[in-house]
């Protein structure tokens, strides 16, 4: 099989090969298929066809797969680092921080968890009928797994989601991004050198048609995007009742409470909210400021931004924040921008797109805002922080949880008590007190959206158990040749029974 180096340095597309850029300067550095539906049809009878022989293998030889393929990460570190930065146009170390560093957690942890998450459960009931049977609660592998993955993080969220289903013993075709399609067809490629069986995962390259197409032939499919096209996948999956999964839009509030070590809060402000271009769904999209440290905290967020370095990243610590990723994003930050300072706001630093070749908008600081402005009400994904003041910490609340979106929260004050009350208050799937975003690095902690921000999670348990069938299995060890309440039926019988299942059940006493 050709590198995906080797695939980009051919001449050889056709005229319904999709172009891939590289964002920060514009070029094209590549072209990937367009796969119609025929195509896809045939990667899932490839896809079936693997999977029984991958299960067989058990946890422990799919364990030994997948731990090969964490040491490949590591042995192939920079040439998977520099390819994400190609296509997504982000930060050197935004793309071994997120995507890199996630990988290498992501192929340990879950050889090392599916065996637990998936262990077959004892059940205890309290049916007395049933005394002497065995009850037992399994998980088996659905069987094909399609993931759709976003263009923002092409391995992390993608591949974050690829794994625990291969760990679950299911094959799965993979639809990456048609913005960032190239990471995938290198990781699939470090796969097969690792020892995945032929068809038990596979590189979908393409479309929207495609992910379409994707969405008819497998046993359950896991999106992330946004929430309208989520909305789109899951009435395409209704047609065929294929479950699905969704990790979808966000509007991610930071409350700062009166009594916050500023400084803390301020910098994971501008850090949280430029990470990635802004490009993350759980970043922070908006800042809610408690009005007796407005002031103070504003100027040390605009400290924080002196320096700021935005351009084209060539290597470690060559820049700060990268260029955006998808060009429509760069029109949405634009518009939400403009619409807050036709609405009053003051903008502080940035406010503009960038004026070199690529896809850049500048780190953009916005104060005197409020819930008038798309700014702070629609998912902006960009490199915006828009910091509201609020009279006291309920108003905060009552603001952070005016949103359709609930995927992820902060909330800072030194009272780590009284913050976590308040984080227990936001309608959000995942709140970080003291900090922000990094509750994603915990693969044991459950991460899914309330409200439109989707359905499901990933991490934990419940990230791999949603790739499986729970079956339910009852094993008739002590029995009798005939059950006593089978034909034929009898009158003294059927009072007998009664009788037993009021004392067993016991009987409510009166007042």
């Amino acid at each position: 099989m050709a590198t995906i180096e080797e695939q980009a340095a051919r001449d050889t597309t056709s005229s319904t090969d999709i172009p891939v850029e590289n964002p920060a300067t514009g070029e094209v550095i590549a072209h990937v298929p367009d796969l119609g539906a025929e195509e896809i049809a045939a990667m899932a009878v490839k896809g079936r066809a693997a999977q029984p022989a991958w299960e067989a293998m058990g946890f422990e030889g799919r364990g030994r797969v997948l731990l090969n393929m964490q040491k490949w990460l590591t042995d192939n570190a920079e040439r998977v680092i520099r390819v994400v930065m190609s296509e997504t146009g982000k930060a050197y170390e935004d793309a071994q921080m997120a995507d890199w560093g996630y990988g290498i957690s992501a192929f340990g942890f879950w050889p090392k968890h599916a065996p637990e998450y998936l262990a077959d459960e004892n059940v205890k009931t309290a049916a007395k009928l049933l005394a002497g049977k065995k009850l037992i609660l399994r998980y088996k592998p659905l069987g094909l797994i399609g993931v759709i993955g976003p263009w923002n993080y092409p391995l992390a969220n993608s591949f974050g989601d690829a794994v625990p289903a291969l760990a679950a013993g299911n094959s799965v075709i993979l639809k990456p991004s048609e913005i960032t399609p190239l990471t995938s067809q290198l990781l699939l490629e470090g796969l097969l050198e690792c020892g995945v069986p032929e068809g038990v995962f596979q590189v979908a390259t393409g479309r929207g048609g495609a992910g379409a197409a994707l969405v008819d032939e497998v046993d359950m499919i896991m999106f992330t995007g946004s929430t309208a096209t989520g909305k789109k996948v899951m009435a395409k999956a209704a047609e065929t009742l294929t479950p699905v999964s969704l990790e979808l839009g966000g509007k991610d509030p930071m409350i700062v409470m009166a009594d916050a070590d500023l400084d803390r809060a301020a910098s994971h402000a501008v850090y949280y909210s430029m990470f990635n271009g802004g490009q993350t769904c759980i970043s922070v999209e908006r800042v809610y400021v408690e009005e007796p440290v407005y002031d103070e905290f504003v100027a040390k967020v605009m400290e924080n931004m002196k320096g700021l370095r935005n351009e084209v990243s060539t290597g470690p610590g060559a820049t700060d924040v990268g260029s955006m990723t998808f060009p429509p994003q760069v029109d949405i930050v634009e518009r939400h921008v403009e619409d807050a300072k036709a609405k009053g706001a003051k903008v502080l630093a940035g406010g503009k797109r960038g004026d070199k070749a690529g896809y850049w908008y500048e780190p953009t600081v916005l104060v005197d805002v409020d819930h008038s402005m798309e700014c702070m009400t629609q998912e902006t994904f960009g490199p915006t922080l828009p910091i509201m003041k609020v009279a006291d910490t309920e108003e905060a609340i009552r603001m952070a949880n005016d949103s359709p979106y609930g995927l992820a929260a902060s909330v800072f004050s030194k009272d780590v008590v009284r913050g976590e009350a308040v984080a227990r208050r936001i309608d959000a799937g995942a709140v970080c007190v003291n900090d922000a975003l990094m509750n994603y690095m915990a693969l044991e902690l459950p991460m899914g959206g309330a409200k439109a921000s989707g359905l499901g999670s990933r991490h934990g348990a419940g990230g791999i158990r949603k790739y499986c069938q729970q079956q339910a299995l009852l094993v008739s060890r002590l029995h009798m040749k005939h059950e006593v309440h089978m034909y034929p039926y009898k009158k003294g019988t059927t009072k007998l029974l009664q009788r037993v299942f009021a004392r067993l059940n016991g009987r409510r006493k009166s007042a």
